[in-house]
């Protein structure tokens, strides 16, 4: 059975929608028993969302060769079962999403890993996704050493 991150951001439209279809990506082709999922921590806040998935996610996925496999999926809000169903969380923002983790999940705000990445009212698409494809891609690095480092060397 497969190990889950789950990728936090507000409206689960834009950053966490693109941390899950990279990393599900990049985990696939390294072989790692992880998958990803993602949701929202204040869907209300996305009332100017238009559809499933930011058209600026889908053309950063699809500039790497990438075919988002949820693009038909509408945004999902966070619960506590999928909190507790995952083995590791990460908030895209810590300024965003701590003060929502406190107030809608208390407890889970110092079990989550927080990145820095701003939203597009704050910085262009090229360089959030930028930053959130070397924090990704950081991540599935960091899983599959812990994996190589796991597995017993054999001599012949």
């Amino acid at each position: 059975m497969a190990r889950t991150v789950l990728f936090l951001c507000t409206g689960n439209y834009y950053r966490s929608r693109y941390a899950e279809e990279l990393f599900n990506h990049l985990a696939r082709r390294a072989g790692l028993d992880w998958e990803a999922v993602s949701l929202a921590l204040a869907i209300e806040r996305g009332r100017d969302n238009i559809g499933p998935m930011a058209r600026q996610t889908i053309d950063a996925l699809t500039i790497d060769s990438i075919a988002p496999l949820g693009a038909s999926r509408m945004p999902a809000v966070c619960t506590h079962d999928a909190l507790a169903a995952s083995d590791m969380v990460v908030a895209v923002k810590e300024a965003e999403h701590r003060t929502l983790l406190v107030t809608r999940f208390p407890g889970w705000e110092d079990r989550v890993t927080y990145w820095h990445v701003h939203d597009i009212d704050v910085a262009p698409p090229d360089v959030a996704l930028g930053e959130l494809k070397a924090l990704v891609e950081a991540l599935v690095q960091r899983l599959a050493n812990v994996r190589e480092a796991a597995v017993p060397v054999l001599l012949n």
